[in-house]
């Protein structure tokens, strides 16, 4: 039920068109809009009379009563040491709402790789302010204009400004879903992240050798889980004995343990070479994994975390016969990121949810707990650590976790 909730209520809002319309779900004719256009002519039905018809079955638990002020978390100088980089600040929750306007109370939010990168203002030229890409929560109030959501609905959102106990956001950018779970969070940037880019640039099918670098990491996990659901042989790199175990479990046909055996030579066990490769390590990893790409391979690059912290910042890294290499071999390589993508994110992100409510796709989320913007610092580092295992997140609100194991 929580997923055919779901997946009306995210065709409601991504299509304005449909604002009114009540949405007929089975398992028989899918989904249905009513009235179709011959009898809404016939009866003279207008879509405003049923703007609040398309409910989520579950409401979450929300005080009436909204703070006058709100915390968040801002960049005041630009580093890629994220805590020296970032304070919290208290400000004004200025209400009402502009018409089109969400006010989303952050219950999750979601850690990555890339914030030590918006510290140091490497995304959007330094232009933005305040961190985080990713959230759950509940909806606590809306503008005006806006039909087709409300107050006390848990949302997800992936934009920036993630790090607050509240955010303002367009309308528009809210996805309905069944719970704010931290799992939800999990599917966003690091699910999206590796389905649509094993699916976009790696071309993956089946009956591929598919190489995965920090595989038992928070977008790790899933191009390892969705490349064994397309059925390929999957090799994996980790460190550590526990994500060993994890990547096992998650069916991965090699796990390269790093800290007790050598990659290059465990490579060498796929003579032909890997297929497609989701590397996300950079440095001395993107050489191992360009030697060991087969002929018409594909290696694709969502990121470089083994750079993010150097002492001198970010500096671009020479990488000699890299084309001579590719040309060898009629190889690809191509960076991926998300947003680039946005178009491809509801289709993507509907056949995750699918695959996570029917039981196939796991989703792991780091065992050590962080609660409050205060941790959010603490949680950052830790991703960067190499200790993490899964998707790293911080509860925003600690008392609805309680309130959450009581119902």
């Amino acid at each position: 039920m929580h997923l055919c909730v779901f997946l009306g209520a995210f065709e409601l809002v991504t299509d304005e068109r449909r604002a009114g319309s009540c949405l007929w779900i089975s398992n028989r004719r899918g989904l249905v809009y009513w009235p179709i256009p011959s009898e809404e002519a016939k009866y003279s039905l207008r879509s405003s009379t049923s703007s609040r018809s398309n409910k989520i079955s579950f409401q979450a638990p929300l005080s009436s009563q909204l703070p006058q002020n709100f915390k968040k978390l801002v960049v005041h100088t630009w580093s890629q040491n994220f805590r020296d980089a970032t304070h919290i600040i208290s400000a004004p929750l200025r209400l009402p709402l502009e018409s089109d306007q969400v006010l989303l109370k952050v219950i999750y939010a979601g850690v990555n790789a890339g914030d030590v990168n918006f510290s140091a203002g490497r995304y959007f030229q330094g232009t933005k302010k305040d961190p985080g890409f990713e959230a759950v929560g509940i909806i606590a109030a809306i503008g005006d204009s806006v039909r087709n959501l409300e107050v006390g609905t848990p949302a997800a959102v992936m934009t920036i400004g993630c790090y607050a106990e509240f955010m303002k956001v367009p309308s528009k950018q809210i996805l309905p879903i069944p719970r704010p779970d931290p799992e939800v969070v999990a599917l966003l940037t690091s699910g999206l992240t590796a389905s649509i880019a094993l699916e976009e640039l790696g071309q993956m099918k089946s009956g591929k050798v598919v190489l995965v670098t920090a595989a038992a990491g928070g977008t790790g996990q899933f191009a390892v889980q969705l490349a064994k659901l397309a059925g390929n042989i999957v090799v994996a790199t980790c460190g550590g004995k526990e994500k060993a175990r994890l990547l096992k479990e998650f069916g991965v046909d090699r796990v390269i343990d790093y800290k007790t055996e050598d990659i290059k030579t465990a490579l060498k066990e796929f003579p032909k070479g890997v297929d497609i490769v989701y590397e996300c390590v950079g440095g001395n990893m993107f050489n191992l994994c360009l030697d060991a790409l087969a002929i018409r391979g594909r290696l694709i690059v969502i990121g470089m975390i083994s750079q993010y912290q150097g002492k001198d910042g970010w500096k671009p890294l020479n990488y000699p016969g890299l084309v001579e290499k590719l040309l060898a071999k009629s190889q690809t390589v191509a960076g991926f990121v998300l947003i680039h993508y946005s178009h491809l994110m509801q289709k993507h992100l509907i056949r995750l949810f699918q695959l996570y409510s029917s039981g196939k796709l796991k989703v792991v989320i780091d065992p050590k707990r962080f609660s409050g913007l205060h941790s959010v610092s603490d949680a950052v580092e830790h991703l960067h650590s190499g200790k993490s295992t899964g998707k790293v997140v911080v509860c925003m609100d600690p008392s609805f976790e309680h309130q959450m194991a009581k119902l």
